[in-house]
């Protein structure tokens, strides 16, 4: 019972912050471009009936894509990184692994694939370009297995991303979302220097 009452306070928690965001609006227009931004918030996965709850920091500049993963009380458990060398993964220990792309990582890491090196486009309310999707009628889009549903806030800022497929489910509520964050010259890694 210990296990069960803090996975059903998180899910109804995550549950009421999804009722104050606004819906996707004017569809999912390929991505040209996705500018520079930084996002905090919470992150939960589901996998087969069993959950897990994380903090993030997120940021994307110059094609550097940084996801760390934070206990509730703000120690780093893990960073994701993605840059035009690949992708890598940092333990809470400082163990670096590393793939080409996300999915290999991700299932080396993980036991499944995670669409990390499409998280920020779909955050953004876009679509791969040049990749298959369809738009569902209540305006989620499915693209490479996963059903998308974005909710923004009044200022047209991601609220809520939550991807699904047969597997598993993810969802990140935002806190924090700045669109133009200071800018950085940093084009790969940290963690590769």
């Amino acid at each position: 019972m210990k296990f069960k009452l803090p996975i059903m306070l998180v899910t109804l928690l995550l549950a009421a912050c999804t009722t104050t965001g606004l819906p996707q609006q004017g569809g999912w227009p390929a991505a040209d471009d996705v500018g520079s931004f930084t996002a905090a918030g919470r992150l939960a996965v589901k996998v087969e009936e069993k959950g897990s709850y994380a903090h993030f920091d997120w940021t994307y500049q110059n094609k550097v894509q940084t996801i760390n993963v934070n206990t509730p009380l703000g120690t780093t458990v893990g960073q994701l990184c993605q840059d035009a060398q690949g992708v890598l993964a940092v333990d809470g220990k400082g163990r670096i692994y590393q793939a080409d792309t996300a999915e290999e990582l991700s299932t080396l890491l993980l036991g499944f694939e995670l669409p990390v090196q499409h998280l920020y486009i779909w955050a953004d309310g876009k679509r791969v370009a040049g990749a298959p999707y369809q738009l569902l009628a209540d305006g989620r889009l499915q693209q490479f297995g996963w059903t998308i549903n974005r909710s923004v806030t009044e200022e047209n800022k991601p609220r809520v991303l939550q991807l699904a497929n047969d597997k598993l489910s993810v969802r990140l509520v935002f806190d924090e979302v700045d669109m133009q964050p200071p800018y950085s010259a940093q084009n790969s890694c940290a963690a590769r220097t």
